[in-house]
């Protein structure tokens, strides 16, 4: 039986249940028509959050939609947001035909400080101005309280397909301004991402053509596992490259992995853009392979041509310290010095007229730039010279620290002998500040020089051993050497030397003669150093003495590196009887480009009169100035002190090799 007792409680039941039935079917309907009334209500908030207009254009009715139920899902035949106030641009975003979807657990994410991910972008046209002032301050920044130093985080895509996209990004605080056209074509993991960039990077032209392929995984899992396929080529400034290879996504290529060609006129070709400081060289080409992790990059060189240099080797290279570092090692077969151009760090050559030293100015800055720590063992090392022979090999670690370069534990074979040393430049002033603290030994100076004697013994023969401990500055290569400031002490052991060299050193005509006639042979060095003092770019021998069985010879004056010039002067000092003999001091002057060779004509003069006068006596009285005795006292003397100083040499050789 009816209890009407327990009416007024079902009648609200009934309203509610009513109301809420109504409600949903409401919701239903705005659903299944798109909520087109919500068009300006969410135009209004999101030109508040963002603090830029934000409009939804509708050509026609039902061209703007969105929906709620699964995730937000929103359709606009177009969607206008302005640039900042800033700006000059017409606006941040324009596209046309975009369709966008969210996920409520990314959203949810987001809110908590994560990178936004959206599901799907797509858009039929997309035009899009990206700007960052030299200040910092970045058109893509929206919150009025961001630093302009905060790090840019980009959304990440699941699904992203444009028919036809336009990026313009202008960046004055990394010096770029790059245009890209984009088209994203295909359906699901068989999608394929064209893009086509131009512009200039650190004042370098850009131009890239980029395809990767699977771009957009099919769920969000598969988007964290799955790798897409990138090839790409182009050129930035004067160096160009091809890559093949895949990456973890197309948006900021976080992981990269694959095989790489490079080619350009230069080594620094590759620099300039990267900020990497790389000597200037002849032209090259490299291959290999190019891992990314982040900021960090490993690269592979199985072969790289400069010049003619053939080289290889492994490095690293990241900021992860806070400071750009290159680390790693540097191998091959043939180093060639003459293709690392004047010097490390950029020095580009510069002609001076009458000058033969480099005189192209360092780019200290450079070296500043970066640091750097890598390994080298190259199996040959050419010094870039015909007269000389090579390094075989060289091995050494090169460092590069807030400015100072150094390369330390130089060890280095060449014609049986040894190289060993440190070499310091200091780049973190004006001027740059370069020492050196050399040691060599047991060099074959018939086999490291190339005299070109073919049926004849060599000029000169021995090991070579000594020491140079100099330091220098300036802005240059010849600037250094203008400043050198040091001593070199040299000595040779088991000399020996041309005969014909020894005689004709000293005029002695007779000597000289037959030899010609019977063929040069080679005198026993029983002593030869050198002791040279380096003070302001000028080289003053202290002691410089060849003592062999027949004369002695002995070199004074001075080479001046500032002025480039020569004024040196031997002495043949004869310890035998030679009957006819002009013995004169042997001058060589001039500069370094062009050096003279004389003689001095007084004592020749005097001899030459002599002769004159007694020929009017007798004509074979002529021949008694020519008469050369042979007195030995002094040539006895600088033997002496030269065998004095080899011992002293030897003494202070280092046994280790």
């Amino acid at each position: 039986m009816f209890d009407s007792s327990r009416s007024p409680w079902r009648r609200p039941r009934v309203i509610a249940l009513t109301l809420l039935l109504l409600l949903l079917t409401g919701i239903a309907i705005a659903e299944w028509r798109g909520w087109p009334f919500l068009a300006s209500p969410l135009q209004n908030l999101l030109s508040g959050q963002l603090e830029r207009r934000v409009q939804f254009i509708d050509d026609a009715p039902g061209t703007f939609t969105v929906r709620f139920i699964g995730g937000v899902r929103l359709h606009s035949a177009r969607l206008d947001i302005a640039s900042a106030p800033w700006s000059t641009a017409p606006h941040l975003l324009d596209g046309r035909d975009v369709s966008l979807r969210l996920r409520y657990i990314d959203l949810w994410h987001a809110w908590r400080g994560q990178p936004l991910r959206i599901e799907s972008l797509q858009a039929g046209t997309l035009d899009a101005h990206l700007e960052r002032l030299a200040d910092g301050r970045a058109s893509w920044q929206f919150a009025a309280d961001s630093s302009p130093d905060e790090a840019t985080e980009w959304p990440r895509f699941g699904e992203f397909r444009i028919h036809d996209g336009l990026l313009r990004f202008s960046d004055l605080r990394h010096d770029v301004t790059v245009e890209a056209r984009i088209s994203v074509t295909g359906e699901q993991a068989d999608s394929v991402m064209n893009v086509g960039l131009t512009g200039a990077y650190r004042d370098q032209p850009v131009k890239i053509t980029l395809r990767a392929s699977g771009t957009r995984p099919e769920s969000a899992a598969a988007a964290q596992t799955t790798a897409v396929a990138l090839t790409a080529s182009g050129s930035v400034g004067r160096a160009t490259l091809d890559f093949a290879g895949s990456a973890s996504g197309v948006q900021d290529f976080g992981q990269l992995s694959g095989r790489f060609k490079l080619a350009g006129p230069s080594l620094a070709a590759i620099g300039d853009p990267i900020g990497v400081t790389l000597p200037g060289t002849p032209p090259f080409r490299a291959s290999g392979t190019l891992d990314k992790s982040g900021g960090d990059w490993q690269v592979g060189v199985e072969e790289a041509r400069v010049g003619s240099s053939q080289l290889q080797g492994d490095f690293r290279y990241g900021t992860s310290t806070g400071r750009p570092l290159l680390s790693g090692r540097l191998g091959g077969a043939r180093l060639v010095l003459a293709d690392l151009g004047p010097a490390l760090g950029g020095a580009r050559p510069a002609r001076r007229d009458g000058k033969v030293l480099p005189g192209g100015a360092f780019d200290l800055a450079a070296l500043r730039a970066m640091d750097a720590d890598i390994a080298i063992d190259v199996a040959e090392v050419d010094l870039g010279t015909p007269l000389l022979g090579a390094l075989q090999p060289l091995r050494a670690q090169l460092r590069l620290a807030a400015g100072v370069l150094s390369i330390s534990g130089l060890d280095a074979r060449t014609a049986e002998g040894w190289l060993k040393g440190d070499v310091e430049l200091d780049g973190r002033g004006d001027l740059a500040l370069w020492s050196a603290d050399l040691r060599w030994g047991d060099v074959r100076l018939e086999q490291w020089l190339r005299q070109a004697r073919t049926d004849a013994p060599p000029y000169v023969a021995g090991r070579l051993g000594g020491r140079a401990t100099v330091t220098g500055q300036g802005r240059s290569t010849a600037e250094i050497l203008a400043s050198l400031k040091g001593r070199v002490q040299v000595q040779l052991r088991e000399g020996r030397m041309s005969h014909l060299v020894v005689e004709a050193a000293g005029l002695d005509l007779a000597e000289a003669l037959g030899l010609l006639v019977s063929g040069d042979t080679t005198l026993p060095l029983d002593c030869a150093v050198a002791d040279i003092q380096a003070e302001a770019g000028v080289l003053r021998p202290q002691v410089m003495v060849l003592d062999t069985e027949d004369s002695t010879v002995s070199v004074s004056g001075s080479l001046s590196l500032a002025a480039e010039t020569l004024d040196l002067t031997a002495i043949a000092l004869p310890k035998d009887f030679s009957p006819l003999t002009l013995r004169s001091p042997l001058r060589v002057q001039g500069s370094f480009a062009d050096p003279q060779v004389s003689l001095e004509k007084a004592p020749i003069g005097m001899k030459v009169a002599g002769a004159a006068l007694l020929a009017l006596l007798n004509p074979l009285a002529a021949l008694l100035p020519l008469v050369d005795t042979g007195s030995s006292d002094e040539a006895d003397r600088l033997a002496a002190g030269c065998a004095a100083l080899a011992r002293r040499g030897a003494a202070k050789a280092a046994p280790t090799k």
